[in-house]
C-alpha cells in the first residue's frame, strides 16, 4: 500500500489495521446494506479507517459501541455526543480522541444486543476469510460478546479496505478462533462472501495465555462466569498432566528477556523440567529455533528467549520430557551454530544467571511475545 502510495495517516502501515485513501468512500457503501437501516446498535472497532462508519452511526442516532484499546479497562464504550451535537462534534465524536472524550464504559452486566458488528482488517479473501494484524483482539472481542450473550450467529459482521486488500487466503491459515465477515465494502465494491463457515461460538480458553488474562480485567471476570457454570476454562500456560507423548503437539509461547527461572544458588535449584540451549547464533530468531525444535518433534510448553545472551530456556511439563527432549535435539545446528543442548541443572551458574551490571535479574518475569 505504501509502495503504492495508497496508506493514508498514520504511517507507517506496518503493525496496524492500515488506513488508506478513500476508507470514507468505502465507509459510505454500508448504507447500501439492508442491516444497517435496520440496526440499532453497532461495534465498530476503532482503527482509523473504519472512522467513517462510525460517524453516520452517530448521525443515524443509532447505539455506537467502540472496544477499549487492548481491552485494558473493559470490553466496550459508548460513544455518547453531547446534546445538540452539531456535525463538527459528531466528526470528533468519530475519532479516536473523541471516543476517549466522549464515552461511557459498558459494563458485563449491561444488557448489549449489537445488530452489526465491523472489525478492521489487514487482508480479507472474497470467501469472507479475515487476516487482522496478528494480535488477536478483534477475534476475542468476537468470542466475548458470544460469551455475553451480545452477538448470535446471525449477527452479521463487516470490514472496510481497499481494494488491494481482497485477495486470496488460503483455508490452512484459518484457525477454529478465526472470525470471518459477511461484508467486504471497498471503495468500488460491496462483497456479500456468503460465508459459510462458523464463527467463534464463544472464547477458546485453551489459547488464552495467563499474561494475557493478568492484561485483561474483563478476561478474568468471564472465566470466572464461565468457571461458576461448569465450563472448562484451562488456560494455555496453566499447570496440567502432560505426558512425554504430547511434545510433539504443546503449543510453543517465546517469552523475551531474562528467563522465567526461579533464582538458582544451585543448580540443583533449577526445575528439572528445563533445557539449556546455548551458542545460538548472534543474528538468530525466535522463530527460527522454534521451527527447528518441531521438525525435531520436540516443542516445549514454553520457551524463554534471551537472543542476545544467545540461548534459550525450554520449559517441558516433566523431568522426562525434558530429558527425551535433549535426547531429541542432540545435533542441532542452527545456521553454522552447533547448539549445544542439556539439562538447564547440568549447567554453570555463570550459564543460567547473567552477572553483567545492569542486567534484569532472572526470576523477574519476562513479556510475552509471539503469542
Amino acid at each position: 500500500m505504501e509502495s503504492q502510495n495508497l496508506a493514508d495517516f498514520p504511517r507507517p502501515v506496518h503493525h496496524r489495521i492500515p488506513n488508506f485513501k478513500g476508507s470514507y468512500l468505502a465507509c459510505q457503501n454500508i448504507k447500501d446494506l439492508e442491516v444497517f437501516a435496520r440496526m440499532q446498535e453497532v461495534k465498530v472497532d476503532p482503527d482509523k479507517p473504519l472512522e467513517g462508519v462510525r460517524l453516520l452511526a452517530l448521525q443515524s442516532r443509532k447505539t455506537l459501541l467502540v472496544p477499549t484499546p487492548r481491552l485494558r479497562t473493559g470490553l466496550f464504550n459508548k460513544i455518547t455526543p453531547p446534546p445538540g451535537a452539531t456535525k463538527d462534534i459528531l466528526r470528533k465524536c468519530a475519532t479516536s480522541q473523541g471516543v476517549r472524550s466522549f464515552s461511557t464504559p459498558v459494563g458485563l452486566d449491561a444488557r448489549v444486543q449489537v445488530d452489526l458488528v465491523v472489525v478492521g482488517s489487514v487482508a480479507v479473501s472474497e470467501k469472507g476469510w479475515r487476516i487482522g494484524k496478528g494480535e488477536g483482539y478483534a477475534d476475542l472481542e468476537y468470542a466475548m460478546m458470544v460469551s455475553m450473550g451480545a452477538v448470535s450467529p446471525e449477527t452479521p459482521v463487516v470490514t472496510i479496505v481497499h481494494d488491494c486488500q481482497v485477495v486470496d487466503i488460503p483455508e490452512a491459515l484459518l484457525e477454529d478462533h478465526d472470525l470471518t465477515v459477511d461484508y467486504i465494502l471497498t471503495p468500488t465494491r460491496v462483497i456479500a462472501t456468503g460465508c459459510e463457515r462458523p464463527k467463534p461460538a464463544g472464547i477458546i480458553w485453551s489459547k488464552i495465555s495467563c499474561e494475557m488474562m493478568e492484561k485483561i480485567p474483563v478476561l478474568r471476570s468471564l472465566r470466572s462466569r464461565e468457571k461458576q457454570a461448569g465450563k472448562d476454562v484451562s488456560l494455555q500456560d496453566e499447570p496440567r498432566d502432560l505426558d512425554a507423548s504430547r511434545l510433539q503437539t504443546a503449543p510453543l509461547r517465546a517469552l523475551r528477556g531474562p528467563q522465567a527461572l526461579p533464582l538458582a544458588t544451585q543448580r540443583e535449584d533449577v526445575p528439572a523440567d528445563t533445557v539449556y540451549v546455548g551458542n545460538l547464533p548472534r543474528d538468530a530468531q525466535v522463530s527460527e529455533l522454534k521451527t527447528a525444535l518441531r521438525a525435531r518433534g520436540a516443542a516445549p510448553l514454553r520457551l524463554s528467549w534471551q537472543g542476545p545472551q544467545r540461548r534459550a530456556f525450554l520449559h517441558y511439563p516433566d523431568a522426562a520430557s525434558a530429558q527425551q527432549a535433549v535426547s531429541c535435539l542432540q545435533d542441532l545446528r542452527l545456521g553454522a551454530n552447533s547448539l549445544r543442548v542439556a539439562l538447564a541443572r547440568q549447567q554453570r551458574p555463570s550459564d543460567l544467571v547473567d552477572t553483567r551490571p545492569g542486567e534484569p535479574h532472572p526470576n523477574r518475569r519476562p513479556a510475552v511475545a509471539d503469542l
